[in-house]
């Protein structure tokens, strides 16, 4: 009996195998490739000096990008120019590889007058759009390294009453070409009453001036409960309070990273403190790829649709221009020459003459051979000569053809 049981649960094994064709695996192919590429992810930090961005960034990703930066004085910052500068680091996590590049602008802002101070942060992602257009549309489009920018932080100064209008005008000159976060910077420094308010006053501005600011994908209807409600509570704090701290303290008992008061401690990984996990849970956990996919589909679309654009309308104006032709002399042909082409235009004549007559005997012959008026049989291999003998003719007709354009053509070159 239970050999019985056991060959019939080998034959229902084989039956299934019989029956798997083995697409379900696609998903591990697609994981083991990605994880084995590894992945890449570039953000931009812009703000004033003075908000946190360093120590925010380092906070998120847990590393120290800002090991070598000189902090200048307040003399230097009046002259400083914004500049863009570049930090790349390696961090792997359970066997996952992330080359994360962080973009800094340090002197926005900064200085007296800040008009048109967002032009070299527009200036270098437009570069780096423009090196992805060209590598993709080279011959090795292998191993194409990505460098565009896919997420821009924005830090708001939380001692305003809202948008000031350089944030106006940086966030809509941005808009159109990255994915902008609003941050309300240091917000320990605002009681939870001032934030709320804060936040819907930069909410109202950022419909006021017409802002387009990321946007939340909406959540899939087969979603689970919790995702849904995790999605509705980051749509609800944006634009996010945040606290960066690179500093261990004591609190409870335990030791977390935060900022130690006279007056207490406040916890950057504590929800109730401030929407720094809120907003890790975003740019990390749950929404990098799809800030990713915008900036491929819809930021790099637009901008390589107005490229192609531009250059069609180039090429179509370049056509429409009509370039004088210099009128040059012709030159004069000598005697042999002429004689030469004269010869060779009445041979080809007289080949085309005998050739047309050949053509006109041969369909006469067709219709109305001379053997069928005699009432003999006709051969098949006359039609056919003269057949063979049309086509000779018309091939040696065209040889003579291209020979005296030749001829004619270097004449005139001379």
């Amino acid at each position: 009996m239970e050999i019985w049981m056991l060959n019939m649960s080998v034959k229902r094994a084989k039956d299934h195998e019989k029956q798997y064709v083995g697409f379900a695996t696609l998903p591990n192919q697609v994981h083991r490739k990605s994880v084995k590429k590894g992945f890449d992810f570039t953000l931009m930090v812009a703000g004033e000096s003075g908000l946190g961005k360093s120590t925010l960034v380092n906070s998120l990703f847990l590393t120290d990008l800002y090991k070598d930066r000189k902090l200048l004085n307040a003399e230097e910052r009046i002259n400083q120019t914004v500049e863009i500068v570049k930090h790349t680091v390696d961090i792997e996590e359970k066997g996952v590889k992330l080359k994360l590049t962080i973009v800094d602008t340090p002197g926005f802002g900064d200085a007296v007058n800040n008009t048109e101070c967002w032009k070299p942060i527009t200036d270098y992602i437009d570069q780096q759009f423009e090196q992805y257009f060209r590598d993709e549309s080279g011959l090795n489009r292998k191993n194409i390294q990505d460098n565009r920018v896919h997420c821009c932080l924005y830090f708001i100064s939380p001692f305003g009453h809202g948008l000031r209008p350089v944030d106006v005008e940086f966030m809509k000159a941005l808009h159109e070409k990255v994915n902008i976060v609003p941050l309300i910077a240091k917000a320990d420094c605002l009681i939870p009453s001032e934030i709320r308010k804060l936040k819907e006053r930069i909410r109202e501005e950022i419909d006021k001036f017409g802002i387009k600011v990321y946007q939340f994908p909406e959540c899939d209807s087969d979603e689970d409960e919790e995702f849904k409600q995790q999605d509705r509570e980051l749509k609800e704090s944006a634009p996010f309070a945040v606290i960066g701290s690179n500093t261990v303290v004591e609190a409870k008992g335990q030791r977390v990273r935060g900022r130690l008061y006279p007056w207490g401690i406040v916890e950057v990984e504590n929800q109730a403190h401030c929407d720094f996990v809120k907003l890790r849970n975003m740019l990390i956990r749950t929404h990098m790829h799809d800030l990713k996919d915008v900036t491929c589909d819809v930021h790099y679309e637009n901008y390589r649709a107005q490229c192609i654009q531009q250059m069609t309308s180039k090429l179509t104006q370049d056509n429409r221009i009509e370039s004088p032709i210099p009128i040059l002399p012709l030159p004069t042909p000598d005697t042999e020459t002429e004689k030469l082409i004269k010869m060779k235009d009445e041979e080809v004549r007289t080949i085309s003459a005998w050739a047309l007559l050949v053509l006109e005997s041969n369909m006469f012959l067709q219709d109305c051979p001379t053997e069928a008026l005699l009432g003999l049989p006709t051969p098949a291999s006359h039609h056919h000569g003269l057949l063979v003998d049309s086509l000779l003719c018309l091939m040696q007709l065209r040889r003579m053809q291209e020979m005296l354009q030749k001829m004619q053509q270097q004449m005139q070159d001379q």
